[in-house]
């Protein structure tokens, strides 16, 4: 199954709905990883301030607020 990574941290209210708005798009079809930037150093100079920040096999797939097409467009392809 494909898998999403969002790159956020803790009391971030941008995170949380992006993931609130990511989950039932993803349901049944992709996993998800949260990743908390603040766990890792390399991850927390990276995306400082940029979060949230989605990606799918390593690429940017939205940033800030979820990107609902691309997601649905990328999901569109990993099905066909």
């Amino acid at each position: 199954m494909a898998t999403f990574h969002v790159f956020s941290r803790q009391g971030c209210h941008l995170c949380e709905v992006l993931i609130d708005q990511l989950l039932p798009l993803l349901r049944g079809k992709a996993d998800v990883t949260v990743h908390d930037i603040d766990t890792r150093p390399d991850w927390r100079e990276k995306y400082a301030v940029r979060i949230p920040v989605l990606e799918f096999e390593g690429q940017v797939v939205s940033q800030f607020r979820l990107d609902h097409e691309a997601v649905k467009l990328i999901l569109k392809r990993c099905f066909l």
